[in-house]
């Protein structure tokens, strides 16, 4: 298993007025942006990841999101890179670029090629389509987000697999000579994975080129009927998929009394507004979250009734109690949360998973001592509950064939699991 680290690096300034309000996304004015503010938290957030690997986590997990403050990270690839050079062991993943903004991908080939070798080969490049912010705040045609999508991913992977110079072109992209100096240290290039809340043409789309597929904090029983979307869609392409194929993040928190967890756990809904941030949604303007053509009709459909909370991108506003209740909050002492983190790894099989900690107005010190805790309690509990349920990520299995990626995984598989007396 792979267990990786995430936050969404909130903006947090308690003069800004914005702490614990119920705001409109995409309606905020910069004018409430202090610099002084954004290079501490910026600092901060860099120190918590490298003391994430510290403590035992394998992968760092890094995304974007576009003038809003509920995330400082407006270009992952920034963080990535500062990552790649501070930090030794941890697996860098980028959930993900959102390729349909970028008019020039030759670029970003460049650029992840780069923080590929920097990193001596730790880099995983997620990809997503972004939602209508990032269409609406980059004048990017919403019509065109999936062509764009698909076709900037075609580009990349053939930017980083076949020498220059050539010729691309395609109905969005034009090049006259593409010959990236910069190319990937990992062969053929580094995994790609994809996260994903709603879209069913994005998990089959997953499926069919048997990437991992990364679910992100959608409740269980929808999380379970995607990845079995995903498995029955991977059988149809003739790939042999399993827990390696399929990724979970939800929030987990760890704290050392009970009374303290709450306190803390309580803080996911108390920070700027997040419309991903169950309980703290805000409000969202629905001509701009719901762009003509950016998504299905289908996918429009499955969204509202099975996947994520209802009301995902309205307001929604579920209390902490109800989320504690699902499991789409786990926030206790390692005694308590273990035995909730081992229901969530039954029930939905996942070979990676990523624990959703620090954010809303959660301070350094509350996720410093989660991340202790983490290290020295949780972490080599949640390592020994999967190798016991079989539970292999995709650096143990290979997502496309199943096979073990090496002969220590396939005889530590083969060894049976002691049964209790």
């Amino acid at each position: 298993m792979l267990i990786g680290h995430f936050t969404e690096q909130p903006w947090q300034d308690d003069t800004s007025g914005l702490m614990g309000t119920q705001s409109t996304d995409l309606s905020i004015s910069n004018e409430y942006y202090n610099p002084s503010v954004g290079a501490s938290l910026y600092n901060r957030y860099l120190d918590e990841k490298v003391y994430a690997e510290e403590m035992g986590f394998d992968a760092l997990m890094l995304n974007e999101h576009h003038s809003t403050p509920f995330c400082m990270q407006g270009v992952t690839n920034v963080g990535a890179s500062i990552l790649a050079r501070i930090t030794n062991k941890a697996k860098i993943i980028i959930l993900g670029n959102v390729l349909p903004i970028w008019d020039d991908p030759l670029w970003l080939a460049e650029q992840l090629a780069m923080i590929d070798m920097i990193s001596h080969g730790r880099l995983v490049s997620g990809f997503v389509r972004g939602g209508g912010r990032e269409s609406y705040s980059h004048n990017s045609p919403p019509h065109f987000n999936r062509e764009r999508f698909e076709e900037a991913h075609d580009f990349l992977i053939k930017a980083w697999t076949t020498p220059g110079p050539w010729r691309w072109e395609g109905k969005h992209y034009h090049y006259r000579y593409v010959n990236p100096w910069a190319r990937p240290l990992q062969k053929p290039h580094p995994p790609i994975w994809i996260p994903s809340t709603v879209s069913v043409e994005t998990v089959k789309w997953t499926a069919e080129k048997g990437y991992p597929l990364v679910l992100l904090a959608t409740r269980l029983e929808p999380t379970k009927e995607a990845f079995q979307l995903y498995h029955d869609t991977a059988a149809e392409f003739g790939h042999k998929s399993d827990t390696q194929n399929v990724a979970y993040l939800w929030k987990v928190h760890v704290d050392e009394t009970e009374e303290k967890a709450e306190e803390v756990g309580r803080k996911y809904l108390s920070g700027v507004s997040n419309p991903f941030l169950s309980g703290n949604e805000g409000q969202v303007n629905p001509a701009i979250m719901n762009l003509p053509g950016h998504t299905s009709r289908t996918s429009r459909r499955l969204s509202a009734t099975a996947f994520g909370p209802a009301g995902r991108f309205g307001t929604n506003r579920r209390p902490y109690e109800d989320q504690a209740a699902d499991y789409s909050i786990i926030s206790g002492t390692p005694k308590t949360i273990l035995p909730k983190i081992r229901h969530v790894l039954e029930y939905l099989r996942p070979g990676s998973v990523f624990f959703w900690d620090g954010d809303g107005a959660m301070s350094h010190d509350d996720q410093m001592r989660s991340l202790r805790l983490m290290g020295q309690e949780v972490i080599p509990a949640v390592r020994e509950m999967a190798k016991e349920l079989e539970l292999y990520s995709p650096f143990e299995r290979d997502p496309k064939t199943g096979e073990f990626i090496n002969d220590a995984v396939e005889e530590e598989a083969a060894t049976p699991v002691p049964a209790d007396d």
